[in-house]
């Protein structure tokens, strides 16, 4: 049975469209068909879109330096969903020049195959850490340490909304002429739905988490002293319900091709929803969590010293090779405005050097 047969026996059984979050947890995640749970090449050139980590070696490297700040010997680091690999390997080859290698290095990982690429990379490139590293398939209890979770939000199968006759309505994914499509299903209710927005305008579309705000709950359950580490491409409510979103947030990715429809390559494209930050800034403060810093992703990096690493190279190749690294990290064109880092703490009292250049956190 191929995953498009799974989804529509899902939506017959329902006997109804199935939530837009059902169908996006059915496209990415089911085992062995899904797009996170299948063997295809997902990052780099070679995939579908390409990460930070996979662009330059001084991503990791920088967030290394921001987690050596908060890091004791006793301490673990613990990265969610770590793809290739390749963050993993930069942060702790990073540590272990600063002398602050954590204690373990823990991954939490579903997919078989995604643990076999991760094993792969950091075998190859620090095999002498690998007993360092440790696979996970749940939250650890009483963690003490860093939490990193880069793209990792983006990924969380979200609800989609669409405002109709003055009320939002949940859409779904359904079928018509045998083809999945979008269908409209009940009316919400907003006084009782957390964090809807106010109405904007007829067919007006967008986007709602509340998987993300469960799982920010879930991890400070978890956690007994931590910095946690949210990267990821979002924006403040102010501008995630701006009324010129029209359209919402929804991307999909296959072979570095975007669009906005989720029902073609069903299982070998990508699926993704920009963050809402300030949603997640206010579960995680409800949570128990105090927020300890938010900024671009450019100005994190430059507040972390991501250009005394170009000026350090000595070798004129190299040098020009990792300023245009640098250039996609920073530049507002590419990914340095639109992604943001989010930084939350528990009993965790530190002035993170990551926002001594920016410090957003009063426009969430």
């Amino acid at each position: 049975m191929n995953l498009d047969e799974v989804i529509k026996n899902t939506i017959i059984q329902n006997q109804a469209p199935i939530g837009f979050d059902e169908f996006m947890q059915l496209a990415l995640y089911y085992p062995k068909l899904g797009y996170y749970r299948s063997g295809a090449e997902k990052f780099g050139q070679r995939g579908d879109f390409v990460t930070a980590p996979e662009t330059s070696d001084l991503f990791g490297f920088c967030l290394a330096r921001q987690c050596a700040q908060v890091l004791k010997k006793t301490d673990d680091l613990l990265e969610f969903g770590a793809g290739s690999g390749v963050l993993a390997a930069q942060i702790l080859f990073e540590l272990g020049r600063l002398d602050c290698l954590p204690r373990h290095y823990y991954i939490l990982e579903l997919s078989a195959e995604l643990r076999h690429r991760q094993q792969q990379t950091i075998a190859k490139a620090l095999p002498e850490l690998l007993p360092r590293v440790v696979w996970l398939d749940q939250l650890p209890q009483a963690f003490n340490g860093v939490v990193i979770a880069n793209e990792v939000l983006d990924a969380m199968p979200a609800k989609r909304i669409i405002q109709q006759d003055n009320a939002f309505y949940e859409l779904g994914g359904g079928m018509r002429q045998a083809s999945f499509d979008w269908q409209v299903k009940e009316v919400l209710n907003q006084q009782t739905t957390p964090n809807c927005p106010p109405l904007m305008g007829e067919g007006y579309t967008t986007e709602l988490n509340p998987q993300a705000m469960a799982w920010v709950n879930s991890l400070y359950g978890a956690l007994d002293s931590a910095l946690v580490l949210l990267i990821d491409y979002g924006m403040q409510r102010s501008e995630y319900f701006h009324p010129q979103r029209v359209e919402g947030t929804l991307r999909c990715y296959y072979q570095h091709q975007a669009s906005d429809n989720p029902f073609v390559n069903i299982g070998k494209q990508d699926i993704t929803t920009s963050v809402n930050f300030s949603d997640i800034a206010d579960q995680a403060t409800d949570s128990g969590f105090k927020i300890a810093g938010y900024a671009t992703q450019a100005l994190f990096l430059i507040a972390l010293g991501i250009d005394e690493y170009l000026l350090d190279e000595v070798d004129a190749d190299k040098r020009i090779s990792l300023a245009q690294q640098i250039k996609q990290l920073v530049l507002p064109s590419a990914m340095g405005e639109s992604f943001k880092v989010l930084a939350l703490s528990k009993k965790t009292e530190v002035k993170l050097i990551g926002f001594k250049e920016q410090e957003l956190s009063y426009k969430l």
